[in-house]
């Protein structure tokens, strides 16, 4: 196999985004020892942009310009944290992913400066945190809490959080990690109270698609379990449609005797309405796994619902 002399990585330049580019250089490093890379930082518009993502393309708001880098040649392998794709439609046309890197942990922490956890928050506590999936779930288990408007990067979200802006913030648990605040975390939430994202916890490696040499150099990184649960949960995603404002949760688990199996939710913005299905492969693929878990939710009224949030 050739392997190019110089990968160039464009990404995000947030703090996150760029710790996230580095375990990709090591990755890359120990496996092609020859290989130089070169990062490739841009500003996106939904790192600028501080208010309504609906307003801004949505998900896509965190990846137009990276793609747009990858696409002119600027660069040759875009990292996307994948709960950051849209997938409710294709990747821009003449890219691919190359691979998917081992997942994370999947789950939510919460941060408190005391060091409470989820339960024993005071009632009219606020919670900072602009995920629509987030505020639907609280508002189910724990209606006694407020969420309030809070966008930015981690690190931005923790020093307001330090400025007073909120008494807590949901926040990943491996996106904390990533910038070296798991110190932060004061109650990790099991995927029975806060279900995570699509894509959660995974980063993606896209390159162009007529750039041979480089994604088969990339392709090297790939797990394959990973692989394989974010095949489902992306084809569940595309299959249900839900916009930005969409309140959808789901992830897929790969077992140890190679079954796989898909848990998701649709939820009403007010945690009122829960919709959910949890199903086990068998023989079915990834892809046809994750359009059976959407169908069930479609079934059960996801589309109606899903289309009765504005956006």
């Amino acid at each position: 196999m050739s392997v190019p002399e110089l990968i160039r990585i464009v990404s995000r330049d947030s703090p996150m985004a760029l710790a996230q580019v580095e375990r990709v250089r090591s990755e890359l490093a120990a496996r092609y020892p020859a290989l130089c890379t070169e990062v490739v930082p841009v500003r996106t518009t939904g790192d600028k942009w501080m208010g309504d993502l609906s307003q801004v393309e949505g998900k896509g708001a965190f990846t137009k310009e990276v793609d747009a880098a990858l696409l002119a040649g600027e660069a040759d392998l875009a990292v996307h944290c994948v709960k950051d794709i849209p997938a409710d439609r294709p990747l821009p046309a003449g890219t691919t992913f190359a691979a998917f890197l081992e997942r994370d942990d999947i789950r939510d922490a919460l941060v408190h400066p005391d060091g409470l956890t989820l339960d024993e928050l005071p009632a009219g506590t606020r919670i900072g945190t602009s995920s629509v999936r987030r505020v639907a779930q609280l508002a189910a288990s724990h209606p006694e809490l407020r969420c309030i408007p809070f966008r930015g990067n981690a690190n931005r979200r923790l020093a307001r959080l330090a400025g007073g802006e909120a008494d807590a913030l949901l926040l990943a648990v491996s996106g904390l990690r990533r910038i070296g605040r798991a110190d932060a975390i004061s109650d990790v939430l099991s995927t029975d109270v806060m279900c995570p994202p699509i894509g959660a916890g995974v980063l993606a490696l896209q390159c162009r698609e007529d750039d041979e040499t480089t994604i088969d150099a990339v392709a090297a990184l790939n797990h394959s379990d990973t692989y394989r649960e974010i095949t489902a949960e992306r084809m569940f995603l595309h299959v249900l449609q839900g916009h930005c404002n969409s309140p959808i949760a789901g992830y897929a688990t790969a077992h140890r005797n190679g079954d796989l199996s898909l848990r998701a939710c649709v939820f009403t913005p007010d945690g009122k309405t829960v919709l959910n299905a949890h199903e086990w492969a068998g023989p079915l693929d990834p892809a046809t796994l994750g359009t059976s878990v959407a169908v069930t939710l479609l079934r059960q009224g996801a589309r109606e619902l899903i289309d009765g949030i504005a956006h």
